[in-house]
């Protein structure tokens, strides 16, 4: 791709083919890996981007195909999803029930979005042996708007901040039975001020 197809000044100064180092990362606290490690090298834009599940040529929304697939909890506006193989004690998704992009929630969807955050996150911290709730947007996947929510075993200092994602792939799955119970437990919690337990969690 020619420096004029690029789409800003910040894509033509990078240095696309080549690795990057590892070395800001190698040795912090937080950072997973130790020892030989080499960056894949840096690719170009791939413009325009590739339709996301949801979006018109994408593939279709799976949330809107099945709304309360793998859901743990919902009421009338949104719905928390979880039950995700992983190392970690808790992964959620919060999702709203309609499709819509974070750019486009209606005012009276996002103005109940804050409140959400928070009472996911202090379900979760009812769990036994979680330290703090993390949550991240990534919207790349889908279209429809999602908020992550990661659970940081408490004690485990090491799992602190961005690498948290990643120890949920590197640790051993929690068993299936802990994990339903999680969801029960984080379900529960929610269910106080409303909406009602489902799939695993309504067990």
């Amino acid at each position: 791709m020619s420096d004029a197809e690029l789409p800003s000044e910040y894509h033509r100064r990078l240095p696309y083919g080549e690795r990057m180092s590892p070395d800001p990362l190698v040795g912090d606290e937080i950072f997973p890996f130790e020892g030989e490690i080499q960056v894949v090298p840096l690719a170009e834009p791939v413009l325009p981007e590739p339709p996301r599940r949801g979006e018109p040529g994408g593939e279709p929304c799976g949330a809107c195909a099945d709304p309360l697939w793998s859901a743990i909890w919902a009421d009338e506006q949104w719905v928390v999803k979880a039950g995700f193989k992983g190392g970690l004690q808790m992964v959620a998704i919060l999702q709203p029930r309609e499709h819509y992009r974070l750019d486009n929630l209606p005012p009276e969807l996002t103005a109940t979005l804050g409140p959400m955050i928070q009472r996911v996150a202090g379900a979760i911290g009812r769990i036994e042996g979680v330290g703090r709730t993390h949550f991240s947007r990534w919207g790349d996947g889908s279209e429809h708007f999602h908020v992550w929510f990661l659970a940081r075993p408490l004690g485990m200092m090491q799992l602190r901040g961005a690498m948290l994602a990643l120890w949920d792939d590197l640790l051993p799955n929690i068993p299936e039975a802990e994990s339903h119970a999680n969801a029960r437990t984080v379900a529960t919690a929610l269910a106080e001020l409303s909406g009602n337990p489902v799939g695993i969690a309504a067990d």
